[in-house]
């Protein structure tokens, strides 16, 4: 065992050195290097708790799950957090979980409706619609592109069972108004805050408003385990049918390697299957296995440490480039947070005027060809993307400025790997493309 421990700690030594050798005192080079809109920003602790994790050699959730999602959930004060292989697989566990007959009456039933927004990320919506729900789409606002709330008013009906949407590039929906109405109508929340890790509404983080909330992990988040994400809630009931559609659909709890918790494991009835069934080969959901590497976790379990300073160097980013841009104005309709709310931004959200003498594409093509990469704001209008042009919905209003979104609206970044020496050399390309310039 001493010989053992002696080559993991030195062979944990090499792997910080191989990091400063490797990634350690890159600087930027204006218009040689790229500005990118997100990415993995990290230190030798996420190489060394990733190699460390690895020479356990245990490779499915471990120690370091563990250790993470007790972490995860103490963050926002929840008594359950469950880590699954992506944000889209946590919108989906999170959707099939409502469906569980556990839930009785208040199951979510086919052809029941969901009030959501078309200017989304395509798999907050897939869910619904794989497990047989109805979306009714309202328009948002322009600036901050959340949900009108006149509009989720409006949307309420007869078949109405979830609310179910993004707090979209990390600013808070009208959270008021969603849980004035889920309590009036015996409604379920579901937060979509894949881009909002660490914002707050009133001073509370979001994700700790509705039954459930989803988190993703991808690169391009908040913080990163390369692919992951983690489902939300502090319901124990909830807990209990999230943890069985993540794992398969099982009904035993156990964890990994554990027999026999409930201490029941063969003198229980279930369904038509014989008295004293393995308790640990029943199924109660019609489940899936979306979990994650013990050695995701591990890198998850570094960049947790360093959330704090990740939203505050993307809040000071944005006020940044905010103040940058101020002066275009006029050509350019520039994010701002909703009332109440102080968003832990994803990303830097703009919208090219009507009259402001050029198109986004012009502007999103210089902005690339100088080295900005630029996004459209996800799939714009969703029902005028192929996959979802037939599907059954409900449309609330006309969808106008979701499609003014489709047309004009792009953003760039904002995340902690942008420094100053970026920040003003996008200043100096936007400034050169308002002069009129429109060439590499």
């Amino acid at each position: 065992m001493k010989r053992e421990a002696e080559l993991r700690a030195g062979i944990l030594k090499l792997v910080e050195e191989y990091y400063q050798e490797r990634f350690a005192g890159r600087k930027f080079n204006p218009g040689t290097d790229t500005v990118h809109y997100a990415g993995r920003v990290f230190d030798a602790d996420e190489l060394v708790k990733l190699v460390d994790s690895s020479l356990d050699f245990y490779l499915t959730a471990s120690r370091y799950a563990d250790q993470f999602e007790t972490e995860f959930a103490d963050y926002f004060g929840l008594k359950n957090a469950f880590l699954v292989n992506s944000g889209s697989s946590a919108n989906l566990v999170a959707m099939t979980a409502l469906t569980s007959p556990k839930l009785g009456e208040r199951r979510l039933r086919p052809g029941d409706e969901v009030v959501t927004v078309a200017a989304s990320f395509p798999t907050t919506v897939a869910p619904m619609l794989q497990n047989r729900l109805v979306p009714v789409f309202v328009d948002v606002n322009l600036g901050d592109y959340t949900a009108i709330p006149a509009q989720i008013e409006a949307a309420i009906g007869p078949k109405t069972r979830l609310i179910a949407m993004a707090h979209t590039m990390g600013v808070p929906f009208d959270l008021d108004t969603v849980l004035r109405l889920a309590k009036e109508h015996n409604l379920w929340v579901v937060e979509d805050n894949c881009d909002a890790l660490g914002s707050r509404y009133r001073g509370q983080l979001t994700g700790t408003f509705g039954d459930i909330a989803t988190v993703s992990f991808y690169p391009a988040h908040h913080i990163t385990m390369g692919e992951g994400g983690c489902v939300l809630t502090g319901n124990e009931l909830l807990g209990r049918i999230l943890r069985s559609v993540r794992d398969w659909g099982r009904d035993c709890y156990c964890a990994g390697g554990e027999n026999n918790t409930c201490g029941k494991r063969f003198a229980q009835q279930f369904g038509t299957l014989p008295y004293g069934y393995d308790h640990k080969y029943v199924y109660s959901h019609i489940g899936y296995n979306v979990k994650v590497t013990d050695m995701q976790a591990a890198v998850g379990v570094a960049q947790l440490g360093k959330l704090e300073k990740f939203i505050s160097l993307r809040k000071g980013n944005f006020q940044k480039l905010y103040n940058l841009l101020e002066p275009y104005q006029d050509r350019l309709i520039l994010p701002h947070a909703t009332p109440n709310s102080d968003p832990s931004w994803f990303g830097f959200v703009l919208t090219v005027r009507d009259k402001a003498g050029f198109t986004r594409n012009e502007l999103t093509r210089f902005l690339e060809a100088n080295r900005i990469e630029t996004r459209n704001l996800f799939s714009g209008n969703l029902l005028r993307q192929p996959a979802f042009m037939d599907i059954e919905h409900r449309v609330v209003g006309d969808l106008a400025n979701t499609d003014l979104i489709t047309e004009r609206t792009f953003f760039i970044g904002v995340y902690p790997g942008i420094d100053e020496s970026q920040l003003e050399y996008i200043s100096s390309v936007f400034a050169r493309f308002i002069r009129g310039e429109r060439g590499r």
